[in-house]
């Protein structure tokens, strides 16, 4: 019993700490991800045109849509030089967007039209102090019609941007990206009315697959409409399939401990071998007598499980609250402690899979009761 109590809290804890590293990393990533996301299925770009923008913006539930025009770009600083994605965005960017809260210096606004908001690693590599900016950057983006290649102002449309802000959100993006407004991109990349993306956020609480349909039902075949699970697709994936893997690794270990109680149920009919014999020359057939050492099993797999579900929640509980396990990084890490989320669907799942195994567990032993084995035990006691 309590090898199956404790073997069940610990695939809580386990399922509850992956579901807080989830739900951290999503909310991580949907700070930069938008809930919907529109790009050309063929070539990086398409023209504003072929989208029916004012009908997308008019769907119940969508709050912003911006025009975004991405491109990597050198970037020059003093002595230092970095390539980053330079993502031109229109003024529905500032609108209800999340990336307010992970300004850590300056400001998410664009008081003109060469500032820009860059991610910290950005300023850690081009060696600008954050509590200095604004900071002035060079960029360098490649022309489209570019002939000679030998002479640098032939090769390269080159600006000057000022860095107004800095966001810090996750590594990926911090070492990626620089927010400009979205008049400075066409500028740079000779654009009129092409984009590389429409992004779109939604109120909190709407149907995203029912926007979802609707926005795909208004675009041609021409473009793809990402959902936030699809533009980080391959990540989810992993990080279900690692849940997935430690849940059956789990598994196999509370089977492991079952065969305990399927030896101690062995043990248990073979000392109860007179007290069956007399039940079963008082009338008791064999059916009988499995169904007492059946239920006594399956008893010890419920308070079991129970406990153990008990024990995990309260585990998980002290850990939301208190935090106890503590990160072994110092400040480095955007949490202090290890995230925990309990699901209701987990505590299901795996009171079910215990259920299965201590019936198993509880009905293997009680199947070598039979009528031959309680006539021997019956003969054995005269």
């Amino acid at each position: 019993m309590i090898a199956i109590a404790f073997g069940t809290a610990a695939l809580i804890v386990v399922l509850s700490v992956f579901n807080g590293f989830e739900d951290l990393v999503s909310s991580l990533f949907n700070t930069f991800d938008p809930d919907i996301k529109i790009e050309s299925v063929e070539g990086k770009t398409f023209f504003s045109n072929t989208l029916d923008l004012e009908a997308i913006k008019a769907l119940p539930g969508v709050i912003s849509l911006t025009e975004v025009i991405e491109e990597n770009a050198l970037l020059k600083h003093g002595e230092q030089q970095y390539i980053a994605t330079l993502k031109g965005v229109s003024n529905d960017f500032l609108t209800n967007n999340p990336i307010d809260s992970m300004i850590i210096a300056g400001t998410m606004k664009f008081p003109g039209k060469k500032n820009a908001v860059a991610g910290y690693g950005i300023c850690y590599f081009l060696g600008i102090n954050i509590h200095e900016i604004p900071e002035k950057i060079s960029v360098y983006v490649p022309q489209r019609h570019a002939k000679n290649f030998g002479v640098l102002d032939n090769a390269f449309n080159i600006d000057e941007i000022t860095v107004t802000g800095v966001f810090s959100i996750q590594q990926d993006f911090d070492t990626k990206y620089v927010i400009v407004p979205i008049d400075l991109m066409k500028g740079l990349m000779e654009y009129e009315d092409e984009l590389t993306a429409v992004e779109i956020r939604l109120a909190p609480g709407v149907d995203l697959k029912q926007i979802h349909r609707e926005i795909a039902q208004l675009t041609t075949e021409q473009f793809s409409v990402k959902s936030r699970f699809q533009q980080q697709e391959s990540l989810y994936k992993v990080m279900r399939s690692e849940k997935l893997a430690i849940f059956l690794i789990l598994t196999f270990i509370l089977i492991i401990a079952a065969f305990n109680m399927i030896g101690s149920q062995s043990m248990l009919i073979l000392d109860k071998k007179k007290d069956s014999a007399v039940l079963w020359s008082m009338g008791a057939d064999n059916r009988m007598i499995k169904r007492i050492f059946l239920t006594q099993g399956i008893l010890i797999a419920m308070i079991g499980a129970v406990s153990g579900l008990i024990l995990g929640g309260i585990m998980c509980l002290i850990q939301i609250q208190f935090g106890i396990i503590q990160f072994d990084t110092g400040s480095t890490f955007v949490i202090s402690a290890y995230p925990v989320l309990m699901k209701f669907t987990d505590f299901v799942v795996v009171f079910i899979t215990v259920s299965i195994i201590g019936f198993g567990a509880a009905f293997l032993p009680s199947y070598r009761i039979n009528e031959h084995f309680l006539s021997l035990t019956d003969k054995s006691t005269h």
